[in-house]
């Protein structure tokens, strides 16, 4: 009731929504947990920025620190957050990565101080403070909204109608082999209307595991006694892809955004000394920039890269393209 009370404000200009001139694509999502959306904005900063000068603003969930802030060689995840160092221990300086919990005037100073031409929000869907405009809506394939419930009988933020304030909806996670059927028919359930696109994508993962100063073939891992440590909202597709290569692995699962603790190390380092002779660490990119902060495991945890595989990936960016260009 709440937050649909506050949307209907939003709605009727009761709450004022900032409009900025530069373009905006915000990526967010109507339920809690991983859904996709850090891919996506990866591929999206990535891709705008062989084009126009990009930025990326998030929260900074989790970071220790308050404020906005932009991501430099100076950073750590305690400072900007796992998210962001992620970004930029993967790309650098090629685009802007911000943190500010208040979005508007993060957005505001990140535009103006870097001179942007297009600015993506992480995660700003129910942040309508902010009017973006364009919005892509991220849901899991396994777990899409229109079978989902409000909290607490399910995991959505907000009413399952909070769909029709996107331009596009990805499915995302979806399998590899996906039936012209199977499209139709979670199509048919989200319902778009004529102004909105339904795209799909898969998880890519590489063909390398990478570790501080060496990489490994991911048909390696065979050979591998393994540790595996998420703190992430989902952790099955990697499982799932892992199962491909190793039987041998042992699942350590901490909560999405987990801030590793002494205690945490020395239970994960008990853990690796059970293992076999030939055994390592692995983790994924978004654990990796907080678990190479611990000195005993700098050298021995490794970290699978993903990216998002979107079908139909040519139109999707001519949308984007579109969008930028005409505003």
């Amino acid at each position: 009731m709440v937050t649909g009370i506050r949307n209907t404000m939003y709605d009727l200009g009761i709450l004022k929504s900032t409009k900025f001139k530069t373009p905006i694509i915000n990526v967010g999502n109507l339920s809690v947990g991983g859904s996709g959306k850090s891919p996506m904005v990866m591929y999206l900063a990535q891709y705008l920025s062989k084009h126009y000068r990009t930025g990326v603003l998030s929260r900074g969930y989790g970071r220790l620190t308050k404020g906005y802030d932009v991501t430099n060689y100076e950073s750590n995840y305690k400072t900007v957050g796992d998210e962001a160092m992620q970004l930029f221990e993967r790309f650098k300086n090629r685009f802007v990565i911000a943190v500010s919990e208040e979005r508007v005037p993060g957005a505001k100073k990140v535009i103006e101080d870097m001179d942007l031409d297009v600015l993506v929000l992480d995660d700003a869907f129910q942040h309508r403070a902010i009017k973006a405009g364009f919005n892509i809506l991220m849901t899991d394939f396994n777990d899409p909204f229109f079978r989902d419930h409000l909290l607490p009988a399910g995991d959505l933020r907000e009413s399952r109608i909070g769909y029709k304030r996107a331009d596009i909806i990805m499915v995302s996670k979806c399998p590899d082999e996906l039936t012209e059927e199977t499209k139709q028919y979670y199509i048919s359930r989200i319902r778009p209307d004529r102004t909105q696109k339904v795209f799909f994508s898969s998880i890519g993962y590489d063909e390398n595991v990478y570790g501080k100063e060496k990489m490994l073939p991911d048909n390696n891992l065979n050979y591998y006694d393994i540790l595996l440590i998420t703190g992430i909202a989902n952790p099955k597709p990697l499982l799932e892809h892992l199962a491909k290569f190793s039987q041998r692995v042992k699942h350590l699962k901490f909560r999405d955004h987990h801030n590793f603790t002494d205690d945490d190390i020395k239970k994960i380092v008990a853990e690796y000394k059970k293992l076999g002779e030939y055994k390592l660490i692995l983790t994924t990119e978004k654990d990796y920039v907080r678990l190479k902060s611990f000195d005993y495991l700098r050298d021995i945890v490794y970290y699978w890269p993903i990216n998002v595989v979107i079908d139909k990936k040519e139109e999707f960016n001519q949308i984007i393209l579109d969008y930028v260009r005409k505003n």
